[in-house]
């Protein structure tokens, strides 16, 4: 399908945690679905459940949380301005209740589409899962379950680099590389967000989600200029497009 105006898109990012620092944190239960889980999913039979939690829990919505929720959308008024809002909370069932109040304010006015990189097979289900995991109900502009696949209104980086080959994958940093777009990986990766926020006390953590959050904004600010280079369309940066951060 053509390519929506870009003032109808809503580019998404999230970044996830393990529920507890360590598989050793986590109650007998829990230990015990996890070893499960792990079991089924490791090369070895011997491997190490504690191991296994740190390397791969922080991605599976049974096992993890929602850390951040940083959003991204064009508006085309007197200046052409590029609005990048995140939500971070003590409370992941307060931040996903914020973040829903906010995204059906914006599907109500104007916004069709979501946008991001590899967010129909990572972002969105995470949240949908993690949002029935709190009691909270999915919104409608999110649920796509009985969706039609080529009507689901996501637009999709990683789907849009694949140009149908589903043996490939690619990174953001690997595809933003490719295009020539500033990357976002200067600070930190996906695979080190789980240690960065688990290390230290309480106090110490404020500071870890904060330099989370500025990661996932520049994941954002990455993704839509990589977006934009595949509508063969200027960057933000050189079209002068102004970035705001909403607090």
């Amino acid at each position: 399908m053509p390519f929506p105006d870009k003032e109808k898109l809503l580019l998404i990012d999230i970044e996830t945690a393990t529920c507890a620092a360590s598989y050793h944190a986590l109650d007998e239960t829990w230990q015990h679905l996890w070893s499960e889980r792990s079991a089924r999913g490791s090369a070895s039979i011997d491997a190490d459940p504690s191991e296994t939690y740190v390397q791969r829990a922080g991605v599976m919505a049974e096992f993890a949380r929602v850390i951040c929720v940083s959003i991204g959308y064009f508006t085309e008024t007197e200046q052409a301005r590029f609005h990048i809002r995140s939500y971070k909370q003590a409370s992941e069932k307060k931040l996903l209740m914020l973040f829903v109040q906010e995204l059906s304010e914006l599907f109500n006015s104007g916004i069709r589409f979501f946008a991001g990189h590899n967010i129909r097979e990572f972002d969105i289900p995470f949240l949908c899962r993690r949002l029935l995991a709190n009691q909270l109900p999915i919104p409608a502009c999110m649920n796509f379950q009985q969706t039609k696949p080529w009507d689901v209104p996501v637009i999709d980086t990683f789907q849009l680099w694949r140009f149908g080959d589903y043996k490939n994958y690619t990174s953001l940093q690997l595809l933003a590389a490719v295009l020539q777009v500033p990357s976002s990986k200067d600070d930190m990766n996906g695979s080190e967000v789980g240690k960065v926020y688990w290390q230290g006390d309480a106090r110490e953590r404020i500071d870890a989600i904060n330099r989370i959050t500025r990661y996932c904004e520049k994941d954002v600010l990455a993704t839509a200029n990589v977006l934009l280079r595949l509508m063969q369309q200027p960057t933000i940066e050189e079209s002068g497009m102004e970035v705001i951060y909403v607090e």
